[in-house]
């Protein structure tokens, strides 16, 4: 794990601990929730997971919404966040897929959403499919990300998580 950077491995830490954040950024809006409410005009880790939780353990993010209250509307565009993710961690991620195993291929997965009993088959079909995923050294991680989702779709148990 020392060839980590400190930033690198506190995204990939951050996606462990608390995978919600990975799928969206601000559902309901930048400003839906009382975690946000509570965390307002703060930045840094340590106040976007305060506002996180404090909005899914509660579900006032989710009464909002659904009622129009508590600064949230379901009409923003949702946005992901796994393709920003992997251009962070996209050498590591390169490496992991080569061997076939690894902590940014496991936080990768964790960005998709696949299940945990579902993670060897997409370390081993990323592996299986390196050149497809990194067909020269400029590949960019949003093409990468094109490619994992499309290499997906043609898998019989990882197609329900392609988009």
């Amino acid at each position: 794990m020392g060839r980590f950077h400190g930033k690198k491995m506190a995204a990939i830490a951050t996606l462990a601990v608390l995978p919600s954040l990975a799928f969206a950024v601000a559902p309901g809006g930048p400003d839906c929730g009382w975690g946000n409410m509570l965390f307002k005009s703060n930045s840094g880790l340590g106040p976007h997971l305060g506002a996180s939780l404090t909005n899914g353990t509660s579900g006032n993010a989710t009464f909002g919404m659904s009622s129009g209250t508590n600064g949230c509307s379901p009409n923003g565009t949702l946005t992901y966040g796994g393709i920003s993710l992997l251009a962070q961690v996209m050498d590591e991620f390169s490496e992991d897929v080569a061997r076939g195993e690894g902590d940014a291929l496991d936080a990768i997965a964790l960005t998709l959403g696949i299940d945990v009993q579902d993670r060897a088959t997409f370390a081993q079909l990323t592996h299986d499919n390196f050149s497809t995923l990194f067909p020269n050294e400029n590949v960019t991680a949003q093409e990468v990300m094109a490619s994992i989702q499309q290499v997906m779709k043609n898998d019989a148990r990882l197609s329900k998580y392609a988009a």
